[in-house]
């Protein structure tokens, strides 16, 4: 009897570890889901703080760090960086979310999204400390986007932002002359290739202002005047999507009327 006892007793035991790891594993879900919903109205902070709790539930999971590494990015962008101080504050943003990302791609490296943030993060890097002085740090920007468009997973979102950052990380580099950046390693950026990334990201996802301003500024540096002003239209026209989206607007309206008599 007391062995049928200790039986139950275990059994019970075990159901019930089971049962609350499932509850737990689903809050988490519902805190990712909660998170998500605060990034969609620009609250990076309260959604960074959805993530860290997540995270702490459950812990090395892909899915959270790569949306971690997001949160970081974003808050980072809207920093001040005014002085020292504050400069080297927005770097270690910067940082942590090249942190987060990589452990993503360590834990799910089939997955897409992983080398897009860590491109990113590596792209706001590269940015902050000067393209030219991290050409390492900018060929892994390549590296990272050209991965994750050949894994070709994620969904056309993703996907987009792929060739976006590949865009613009050549259109970025080839501002250079050639033979100056070739003795860095960077030899393969090209302008043209920018374009024809900027358009790929445009066909996988056309609703996104800062697709069409950086095509119209790659249209306006070839003297493509024309399909410049068709790109700066397409910003005017489309949704508001991202925290910057305003700015842009502003930008492509400036540009539009800077550029309306050129041939």
């Amino acid at each position: 009897m007391k062995s049928k006892m200790l039986k139950y007793s275990m059994l019970f035991f075990i159901i019930s570890i089971l049962f609350s790891n499932t509850l737990f594993a689903q809050s988490a879900e519902q805190i990712i889901t909660e998170g998500d919903s605060l990034v969609k109205i620009f609250n990076n902070k309260a959604a960074l703080e959805k993530y860290l709790q997540a995270d702490k539930m459950k812990p090395n999971d892909w899915n959270i760090y790569w949306r971690l590494s997001k949160a970081y990015v974003d808050i980072a962008d809207k920093m001040p960086a005014a002085t020292d101080e504050e400069e080297d504050a927005q770097l270690a943003k910067y940082q942590t979310a090249y942190d987060y990302a990589d452990k993503a791609v360590k834990l799910a490296p089939s997955q897409s999204i992983n080398y897009l943030r860590r491109a990113i993060a590596n792209g706001k890097i590269a940015l902050f400390k000067g393209v030219f002085s991290v050409a390492g740090v900018v060929n892994k920007v390549r590296d990272d986007c050209e991965k994750a468009i050949k894994l070709g997973n994620g969904g056309n979102y993703f996907q987009a932002l792929s060739h976006y950052v590949l865009a613009r990380t050549n259109a970025k580099v080839s501002e250079k002359w050639a033979p100056a950046r070739s003795v860095l390693g960077l030899g393969w950026a090209d302008i043209d290739t920018a374009i024809v990334e900027y358009n790929k990201a445009i066909k996988l996802n056309p609703n996104f202002r800062m697709f069409y301003l950086d095509l119209a500024k790659a249209y306006i540096r070839e003297d493509e005047y024309q399909q410049a002003r068709e790109a700066l239209k397409k910003v005017i026209d489309s949704p508001k999507i991202e925290q910057s989206d305003d700015d842009n607007l502003v930008e492509a309206k400036n540009l539009l009327e800077a550029i309306k008599d050129e041939e």
